[in-house]
C-alpha cells in the first residue's frame, strides 16, 4: 500500500471529527457526557487503527495487533479510570501500532511520541477553548496527519568517511585515481 500523505490526515480528521461531534450530540442527552466519551475514544482509535493499516505496507501481525488492540479497550472501559488517563491509553496505544508498522527505528518512534503529545496538548486546547467536539477531534486528528512527515528511519553517517551515494561516482572516482596513476607513472 502507498503511505499516506498529509492530505489523508486531513480528510480523515475532518470525516472523524464529524462522526465524533454527532455522536456526543446525539447521545449524550441520554447516557451522559462521560459515557458517550468512553464509547467515541475507542471507536475513533478503531476507525484510525484501520486507516493506518490499510496504508501500511506492513502484512504481517496485523490480527494479532487489531486483537491486543481490541483487547486493551476492552479492558480499559471495563476498569474506567478516569477520563485523561482513559485518553492517553489509546492515544499511547494508536502511537505502539503506528511505531511498528510505520517505523524501523527508536529515533522516528520517539519523534511519534513527541507528536502524540503534541496532538493531545491541541485537543485539550482545543476543547478549554471552543468547547466543540468537532474542533478538539480535528485538531487532534490533524497534529496526528503530520506523522508522515517524520522518516521512517534514520541513518547514521559513519564519521570520517564521506558517504558515496551511487555507484556511479565511485566508478568515476576510481577512474579518475587509475587517470592519476597512468599520468605520474609516465
Amino acid at each position: 500500500m502507498k503511505r499516506p500523505t498529509f492530505l489523508h490526515g486531513v480528510i480523515l480528521a475532518a470525516v472523524l471529527g464529524f462522526f465524533a461531534s454527532a455522536v456526543v450530540a446525539t447521545l449524550t442527552p441520554f447516557v451522559g457526557l462521560g459515557a458517550v466519551l468512553r464509547l467515541v475514544i475507542p471507536t475513533l482509535g478503531l476507525a484510525y487503527l484501520l486507516f493506518l493499516f490499510s496504508r501500511s505496507p506492513e502484512r504481517v501481525g496485523r490480527v494479532t495487533t487489531l486483537t491486543l488492540w481490541s483487547a486493551l479497550a476492552a479492558v480499559t472501559w471495563w476498569v474506567a479510570p478516569p477520563l485523561p488517563f482513559y485518553l492517553l491509553i489509546h492515544v499511547a496505544a494508536v502511537w505502539l501500532v503506528r511505531s511498528l508498522y510505520f517505523y524501523s527505528g527508536l529515533f522516528p518512534a520517539l519523534l511519534d511520541l513527541g507528536l502524540s503529545a503534541l496532538s493531545v496538548s491541541a485537543t485539550v486546547w482545543a476543547i478549554t477553548r471552543s468547547g466543540s467536539v468537532f474542533l478538539a477531534t480535528w485538531c487532534f486528528f490533524l497534529v496526528q496527519a503530520l506523522f508522515v512527515n517524520i522518516p521512517p528511519a534514520v541513518k547514521a553517517k559513519p564519521k570520517g568517511q564521506p558517504v558515496v551515494e551511487s555507484e556511479n561516482f565511485e566508478r568515476a572516482k576510481r577512474e579518475a585515481d587509475q587517470a592519476l596513476r597512468q599520468l605520474f607513472t609516465q
